[in-house]
C-alpha cells in the first residue's frame, strides 16, 4: 500500500528523462521507487539511520580494512543508506553523495531524513562520471561506494575501463572501492563477471562476497592489495558489530568463500 506520503516527482530540467520516483510505506518500511515496482532503497521507520537491506549492509565491508576514513563519496543516492549512515557514523569524515536525478535528491530529503548539506555533507546533482573524471579530485577519496541503477535495474548505470580508471583516479593511495552489480536473472552472471574483469583491469586487488537479495553481488577493489589474515578480521568484525551493528562476521565467512571459490 501507498502511504499518504507517497509523491512523484519528475526532473523540470533541460528535457532529461528521468524515471518519476515513488515512496511507498509498508509493514514499517519506507522504499524507493523509480517509476516501477523495483526497490531502489529502503529504510525501517523505527531506526531511519540503520541500514536495512543486507546487500546495502554489505557495501560497507571496507569497514573489516579501515575504520578512521576522512572522506567517503558515493556514485548513486537511493534512499541515503549510505549517506546518512557515514554522515552520522564517522564524524570525522566528510561524506559526499553524487545523485544524477534531482526527483531522488528530493525525496531523501523530503522522506528518508536525509541531513542538509553541511561542512561535512555535500550532495551533489550531477553526474557521477564526470566527477570522476574531474582531475581536481584526483586522490581526494579514502572510499567510493557505487550503486548506480536506472528504472529498470538491468545492469549497472556506468561501467566501464574508462570508467573504473576515473575512479582508481579519484581514490588516494590505499583507498577502497565497493560497487553492487545487479542484474535480471538472464543478464547478471555476464554483467558481474563483467565488472570484475574489469575492476581486475584497475585496481591492485579485487574481491567479492556471495549473492544477495536474488542477483546482488557487492565487489570490494582495493588500490593496494591487503595482506588478509582472518583470524585479525574476525577480531575486526566483532569490533564493526559492536559499534555499528552490522553482521560483519558474515562478510568475512564469505570473503573465505570467495578464496576457496578462486582457489
Amino acid at each position: 500500500m501507498k502511504s499518504k506520503a507517497t509523491q512523484a516527482y519528475r526532473d523540470q530540467s533541460a528535457g532529461i528523462a528521468l524515471p518519476p520516483v515513488n515512496v511507498v510505506d509498508k509493514h514499517g518500511v519506507r522504499t524507493l521507487h523509480l517509476g516501477s515496482e523495483a526497490i531502489q532503497g529502503a529504510m525501517r521507520l523505527a531506526v531511519p539511520e540503520q541500514i536495512e537491506l543486507e546487500y546495502v549492509q554489505q557495501m560497507m565491508l571496507w569497514l573489516l580494512f579501515q575504520n578512521q576514513p576522512q572522506h567517503i563519496v558515493q556514485f548513486g543516492l537511493g534512499a541515503a543508506a549510505l549517506t546518512k549512515f557515514c554522515y552520522h557514523r564517522f564524524p570525522q569524515a566528510r561524506v559526499t553523495a553524487v545523485e544524477l536525478n534531482p526527483a531522488v535528491i528530493q525525496a531523501c530529503r523530503a522522506h528518508f531524513f536525509l541531513p542538509e548539506d553541511d561542512a561535512r555533507l555535500q550532495v551533489l546533482e550531477m553526474n557521477a562520471l564526470d566527477f570522476a573524471a574531474d582531475p581536481r579530485r584526483a586522490g581526494s577519496a579514502d572510499i567510493l561506494q557505487i550503486d548506480l541503477y536506472d528504472a529498470a535495474a538491468e545492469a549497472p548505470a556506468l561501467g566501464s575501463i574508462p570508467f573504473y580508471q576515473s575512479c582508481t583516479q579519484l581514490l588516494n593511495d590505499q583507498g577502497m572501492l565497493v560497487v553492487n552489480i545487479f542484474g535480471t536473472p538472464a543478464s547478471f552472471r555476464r554483467n558481474c563477471d563483467q565488472h570484475i574483469a574489469m575492476l581486475s583491469e584497475c585496481f591492485d586487488a579485487v574481491c567479492w562476497l556471495p549473492l544477495v537479495h536474488d542477483a546482488n553481488t557487492v565487489v570490494l577493489a582495493f588500490r593496494s592489495a591487503p595482506v588478509i589474515d582472518f583470524e585479525a578480521l574476525y577480531e575486526r568484525a566483532a569490533e564493526i558489530r559492536a559499534q555499528y551493528k552490522l553482521p560483519a562476521a558474515k562478510w568475512v565467512k564469505g570473503l573465505q568463500r570467495w578464496m576457496q571459490e578462486i582457489a
